[in-house]
């Protein structure tokens, strides 16, 4: 395992000529291999006028504390970095987020001095493709304070079997606990912030290009967003699966139940009742 070590939280955008250029160089064929490599931002505090800034559009309170789902999305800026800089063996356009974990072992004050890092998980297979995991980890010291697992899908034909799912639960007695009116400009807004500017989140025009009648929501943005509308607990863990695409603008649900310190969610849309995000919260 190589370790690359920065200063300061690359900026993502940096990343982008290399995205662009991936377009037009194919990918070389044969074994895919995952890079072994570790990313690590040795130390840095948030930016509080840039946390400000995503808690308005998520909807997050200005509380002292940080989301660690805030953390989670700084930490796509790495991602995105490893996947260019190092020998990545998928198109980057074109992968599909399917899921996120994230696990807060306890509050984290905005004032602290933090280490970040991320590194790549195993490839598994996946019905529709072949998937895999990008691993984070939020550290104050030596003390662990927040992890997260973000899962992308790169879809190609395959011959292989999908990982074995876990069994099916009964369907949680949901109860709708809100209806939400998201704007058409909340891809644009969340990419400011989040650095994420992914064409088909920005602009109806820009979204076509890739296949989407409209632009649709960052999945990061809707998961940030159920958990701004629930009380946390000090130690927690969120687990989001991202179903169908969310257009812009529209008119959603959002469901919960409540099970004692835990709680299921869903996000649907309010006229068709499909579904754009379920996930579940469990106290740690």
């Amino acid at each position: 395992m190589n370790t690359r070590h920065f200063s300061q939280l690359p900026k993502p955008y940096l990343a982008y000529p290399k995205i662009i250029q991936g377009l037009i160089a194919k990918k070389p064929k044969g074994e895919k291999v995952l890079p072994q490599v570790e990313y690590v931002v040795d130390s840095f505090k948030v930016d509080q006028k840039h946390l400000k800034s995503y808690n308005a559009v998520c909807g997050f309170k200005n509380n002292g504390y940080i989301p660690a789902i805030y953390l989670a999305v700084l930490s796509q800026s790495l991602q995105m970095h490893m996947m260019t800089s190092e020998a990545f063996p998928f198109p980057i356009l074109g992968l599909v987020h399917i899921r996120n974990q994230i696990k807060q072992y306890r509050k984290v004050g905005v004032n602290e001095q933090l280490i970040l890092s991320c590194k790549f998980g195993e490839l598994q297979p996946h019905d529709k493709g072949v998937q895999f995991d990008f691993i984070t980890t939020v550290k104050v010291g030596d003390e662990v304070v927040v992890e997260a697992l973000t899962t992308y899908l790169s879809r190609q034909k395959t011959d292989g079997k999908a990982a074995p799912k876990a069994a099916e639960t009964k369907t949680p007695n949901y109860e709708v606990n809100a209806e939400w009116d998201v704007s058409e400009n909340t891809g644009r807004r969340y990419a400011m912030s989040s650095g994420d500017f992914n064409l088909i989140h920005i602009h109806a025009i820009t979204a076509k290009a890739f296949g989407f009648k409209q632009a649709i929501a960052h999945g990061m943005w809707s998961k940030a967003r159920a958990l701004a509308s629930l009380t946390l607990p000090d130690a927690y863990e969120a687990d989001v699966w991202f179903k169908l695409p969310m257009y812009l603008p529209s008119k959603v649900q959002f469901l919960t139940e409540e099970s004692g310190n835990d709680t299921e969610f869903l996000i649907r849309n309010s006229k068709s009742q499909k579904p754009h995000v379920s996930g579940s919260i469990k106290a740690l």
